[in-house]
């Protein structure tokens, strides 16, 4: 396989080829025949798994998903950011900073348009402050609410991975007609051959504390938590102790505080799963990034501009690969061979094969800026700090300070 370059990224994008494409087999970590867990879903279906019968060549395979495209795009999200502080990386990242010198919020720290739901089109960006003025009332994020894909300049200079991970402004001045620009970027992890099984639990208290033995009531003083004296115990409405949690039938036993023994329990709708083998496969449409128009610019410009967009989806493909695949608790996989990269073809043609590295990306990314920057599409270069409006402090404050008064059960 020949190395990708950005000369070939580039000619690529241009029309030669509709996509970049990534298949990875993975096992979980303790072999073949690991059990491993997926996410949870509240559903009454016999089981809490995300199931589904998918044709696998030649076969019907009952599969289960084990990482969706929206969070496959926050883990891409997120290693691209670690490359941006690490300095590996370089594009623009606005962010909101929630550090102050009195400390009361330094717990938030940075929340980058990577971290965001909504991207830059967040609530947390609409009521912070850039140089004192709200976000959406000031220059750039007057021309990020009028971008949209027949004019995406000022979404390119500012926050380029939104054109990547695709964005939404269905809360913003225009609502459901706000800018909507397509997900270039979708990735999954899908298990196969699923089985699922049974998780087991309990509890073994070293104290025997017995379940009748004394009625726990929660204490007037929040630090204590509980109280077996009626005359330190809060009072509900009608002036008696408030048993700890108020859940009928069971209220007020040394369970709700973690004490006594807990019952052994099988768990068979969220027991975890055996697989044949998983599959996560990433794929960055070129042509949802031909879509986007820069008017104003050359021919040349606009192709490099989306050229820059296709670098990142490179940066997050083998910035996340090197991320490992530690999707949750019970949930790690090992690729069974290297990163692979294809281009894919307009015209049905076998794919492709390209070498990429994370150092291969990084090169390719910091190309690609320079590129556009030379055709007049320069990448905003200045840091876009915001600050949180006082309005928006205020309600945070008020929200922790209602959680701190709140108990479970309440």
């Amino acid at each position: 396989m020949t190395e990708l370059t950005y000369e070939k990224l580039r000619e690529a994008v241009a029309g030669g080829s509709v996509a970049l494409r990534s298949r990875t087999d993975l096992q979980p970590a303790d072999g073949p025949g690991g059990k491993v867990f997926p996410p949870t879903y509240a559903v009454n279906s016999g089981n809490k798994y995300a199931l589904e019968e998918r044709q696998v060549g030649d076969r019907v395979v009952t599969t289960v998903l084990l990482d969706s495209v929206a969070s496959q795009a926050n883990r891409a999200e997120l290693s691209l950011r670690l490359g941006w502080e690490a300095g590996e990386l370089k594009f623009p990242v606005p962010f909101v900073d929630f550090t102050s010198p009195d400390g009361e919020f330094d717990d938030v720290g940075k929340l980058t348009v990577l971290d965001a739901p909504h991207r830059i089109a967040d609530a947390i960006f609409r009521d912070s402050l850039l140089d004192g003025t709200l976000f959406r009332l000031s220059e750039i994020g007057r021309a990020i609410t009028e971008a949209q894909p027949r004019n995406a300049t000022a979404m390119f200079r500012h926050a380029p991975t939104a054109l990547l991970f695709g964005q939404w402004d269905s809360t913003g001045p225009k609502g459901g007609l706000g800018s909507k620009f397509q997900r270039a970027y979708v990735s999954e992890i899908v298990g196969h051959d699923a089985v699922i099984g049974k998780k087991v639990g309990g509890r073994m208290d070293p104290l025997q504390i017995v379940a009748k033995s004394a009625t726990i009531y929660e204490h007037q003083d929040q630090g204590q938590q509980w109280t077996l004296n009626m005359d330190e115990a809060a009072k509900d409405e009608s002036g008696k102790g408030k048993v700890k949690p108020r859940v009928k039938g069971d209220e007020g036993r040394p369970s709700e505080i973690i004490h006594g023994n807990i019952a052994p329990t099988i768990d068979a709708d969220a027991g975890g799963i055996t697989i044949s083998r998983a599959v996560q496969t990433t794929v960055v449409s070129l042509a949802a990034l031909r879509k986007l128009s820069f008017p104003g610019h050359s021919r040349e410009a606009e192709v490099a501009a989306r050229a820059a967009v296709a670098a990142l989806g490179v940066a997050a493909i083998a910035y996340l690969h090197e991320m490992d695949h530690d999707l949750r608790s019970r949930c790690l996989l090992i690729p069974e061979h290297a990163l692979r990269l294809e281009l894919v073809g307009r015209d049905g043609s076998a794919a492709e094969g390209v070498d990429i590295s994370r150092e291969g990306a990084a090169a390719i990314l910091t190309e690609a800026a320079e590129s556009t920057a030379a055709m007049g599409l320069a990448w905003e270069a200045d840091e876009i700090k915001l600050h949180p409006a006082p309005k928006l402090l205020k309600l945070l404050r008020r929200s922790r300070e209602l959680s701190a008064r709140e108990t479970p059960g309440e």
